[in-house]
């Protein structure tokens, strides 16, 4: 089960530098490719605004 990101995302990149398998793109909003995400919740918790959670 991967991890999504969510509209509630200010697009700050926080949580960019906490993946370990750079999964994570910018956009409006970020985005986590689903395919290569390993569930590790590295960048939960770098979310000022918690936009991030499991699918």
């Amino acid at each position: 089960m991967a991890h999504v990101i969510s509209d509630e995302c200010i697009a700050c990149g926080a949580c960019v530098p906490n993946c370990p398998v750079d999964c994570i793109s910018e956009g409006d909003i970020y985005v986590i490719d689903a395919d290569a995400c390993t569930d590790c919740g590295a960048c939960v918790d770098s979310c000022p605004v918690d936009a991030i959670s499991a699918e």
